[in-house]
């Protein structure tokens, strides 16, 4: 339900989110105690705060946001084509196009072995760290987290590739609320970047 002060936590998860680098669980959470709220002050949902950190970002940061947002995408493309054997997935802000240069990127791996993912980066000298993360469901799932370096950006972003049986990817190409996909391959991820390409000068 979209009250005034839905709108207003929304807003403020926004600022944080967009500021911040946050996640939008923790996010919210914050923005309850930023405004003294009690805790347990019903949360605006996640359509009202996509909502408002596009209207964040159209408002702040027009000028910066489309480029970090493909820097990152593009870093993105690198890990997937990295990682292709385990039909990698864009989610979360990278694919919806709300993130900035503080966001990081999260790839969704579907295996036959849980293990086979880990053991790549272990053949590839990457460093890695094993983390539980929440799933596309709520559920918790493994996560390998790592930093990479945009050569866009000229910073570390942080990328985490979370592991998922084979059997998942059917479910987890369901259109969400607004019919949009929820996440995407190596073929949408190229389609975006060329749908964004830099007209030359």
């Amino acid at each position: 339900m979209n009250t005034p002060l839905s709108a207003e936590i929304a807003n403020t998860t926004a600022r944080i989110v967009v500021e911040e680098g946050m996640e939008w669980g923790p996010a919210k959470r914050r923005a309850l105690r930023e405004m003294g709220l009690p805790a347990r002050t019903p949360l605006p949902g996640n359509d009202q705060v996509e909502e408002a950190v596009r209207e964040y970002i159209a408002l702040f940061c027009a000028d910066t946001q489309p480029r970090e947002l493909r820097a990152l995408r593009q870093l993105a493309l690198v890990w997937m084509e990295r990682m292709a054997a385990f039909r990698p997935h864009l989610g979360g802000a990278v694919w919806h196009g709300t993130a900035t240069r503080l966001s990081d990127i999260y790839l969704q791996l579907f295996c036959d072995d849980s293990k086979s993912a880990e053991i790549a980066l272990i053949d590839h000298h990457v460093d890695y760290e094993p983390r539980t993360v929440s799933g596309f469901h709520g559920e918790s799932v493994e996560a390998l987290s790592l930093g990479s370096k945009s050569p866009e950006l000229g910073e570390m972003i942080g990328v985490h590739l979370l592991i998922y049986d084979l059997d998942d990817l059917r479910g987890a190409l369901r259109p969400d609320a607004k019919g949009r996909s929820p996440r995407g391959d190596i073929t949408a991820v190229r389609r975006l970047l060329q749908d964004t390409e830099t007209p030359a000068p």
